[in-house]
């Protein structure tokens, strides 16, 4: 079984891995590490919580590692651009902690916060900037940030930055960053705009694809509740007497859904919390630390906020409404069942929803086990799912999804073939010798 000591990491890195207790690397981190450390693009087709960011982070700080000199003012010889505040912070702590035995230098660049700190960083220059898109362009038209001297350009959940409307302003980034440089572009699906962009973006990329979005995760238990849509709340609180659930992620449609679950969960006496677009970035941070620190059991979340949450030791996810996209499914129950650890998935139905839990089961090429033991059973709407002829639902008024979260994203030695990275060259950034070798067939 491949070993990081087999990828060719040098050794600041591998003691870093070996501290946090990683020895094997997951299949995309074994797929893409050797071709990031030679210099191609990738094209990389991986969900969250598949060990994406190591699979990037460590080939870059390996190559920083080796790099002469440091950015001009304002510059950065990295970015990686986000969808969301959280992941970006996340990234950046994977990048402290992967690199805590090099020398780099990172910004993180996000809306919902004062912007005073980040021009501040910008100032000297940094190694990498991790940013959403929104901060960062508004940066930009001020002159605080410039990306001529990008080298490597890391675009992660390209299909959520989409889906969250972002694709105008990505393409606006991506029109300043160098002709000349290593693009990395990583996606849990590749469907319509989302391969339109990567095909404009990468040259002669390699890909790597692992657990294709059609497959849910093995280790889940997924079972299906019918229930009135009156009775949720009830069923809900049934769910959470005893022990059983450790930790849960609580997902519904709206913000204000979510709001309104967790004040009921509360007043009932459970420790939540809700995290979504309208919570201030402080509040927002303040909600994943004390989930994180096991302070609240319960975070009710919509899909937009809870992107890119990578938290161990998440028992439970409860679909309190089911997505109207399908593909939202398999990232919701995809934040359970981490680090080799079982996870079970419940998710109540509606009457109103039945046709997207057909949309599901298609999808993900299985049927949903049934619940049909608990207090709440309708066993009308279980007639109208064992029918096959539910309603279709209008996607655009159910939850009015892509409106309704959108706010919270947008408030304001080298491996092989590539060169040692030398600074000074045209603007004082890295600039490789022989950079053709990064686009090498």
């Amino acid at each position: 079984m491949t070993q990081f000591t087999d990828l060719g990491l040098i050794e600041p890195l591998l003691k870093a891995l070996t501290t946090e207790g990683y020895t094997q690397p997951t299949p995309i981190q074994a797929a893409a590490i050797p071709f990031l450390l030679e210099g191609h693009d990738l094209l990389g087709i991986a969900q969250t919580g598949t060990g994406k960011t190591a699979a990037f982070a460590l080939p870059i700080l390996q190559w920083l590692s080796e790099a002469e000199g440091r950015p001009e003012p304002k510059t950065a010889s990295v970015l990686i651009l986000t969808p969301t505040r959280e992941l970006a912070v996340q990234i950046a702590e994977s990048f402290a902690t992967y690199g805590r035995n090099l020398k780099t230098t990172r910004c993180l660049i996000y809306g919902g916060v004062g912007q005073n700190p980040q021009v501040n960083a910008m100032r000297r220059g940094v190694d990498i900037i991790i940013a959403t898109p929104g901060r960062l362009l508004d940066l930009m038209d001020q002159g605080h940030v410039k990306l001529h001297g990008v080298e490597t350009f890391v675009l992660d959940e390209a299909d959520r930055m989409l889906d969250m409307g972002f694709i105008n302003d990505v393409r606006k980034i991506v029109a300043k960053l160098p002709k000349d440089r290593q693009t990395i572009f990583f996606s849990a699906t590749m469907a319509g705009e989302v391969s339109k962009l990567a095909g404009d973006i990468l040259k002669n990329h390699k890909r790597v694809e692992v657990s294709p979005p059609a497959t849910t995760v093995e280790r889940i238990a997924q079972k299906v509740m019918f229930v009135n849509a009156g009775d949720k709340l009830a069923l809900l609180r049934e769910l959470l007497k005893g022990d059983a659930i450790q930790r849960a992620i609580i997902f519904t449609r709206t913000k204000h859904g979510a709001n309104r679950i967790a004040e009921q969960l509360v007043k009932a006496g459970e420790t939540s919390d809700a995290i979504h677009g309208n919570k201030s970035q402080n509040a927002r941070q303040k909600a994943l630390s004390s989930f994180r620190a096991g302070k609240v059991r319960t975070l009710v979340a919509t899909d937009i906020a809870a992107r890119g949450i990578d938290i161990d030791g998440i028992s439970h996810i409860i679909n309190y409404d089911l997505p109207n996209e399908p593909e939202s499914y398999v990232h919701r129950i995809g934040r359970t069942a981490r680090a080799g650890a079982d996870g079970i998935a419940y998710s109540f139905c509606a009457a109103d929803e039945v046709a997207f839990l057909q949309d599901i089961e298609k999808i993900t090429r299985q049927k949903i086990e049934i619940d049909g033991e608990h207090p709440f059973h309708a066993e009308a709407v279980a007639t109208i799912h064992a029918s096959g002829k539910a309603p279709r639902v209008n996607r655009q008024n159910q939850g009015q999804r892509q409106n309704q979260n959108r706010g919270g994203a947008r408030p304001g030695g080298p491996k092989q073939g590539r060169p040692a990275a030398k600074r000074g060259n045209g603007g004082g950034h890295r600039r490789p010798e022989g950079r053709s070798s990064r686009h090498a067939s």
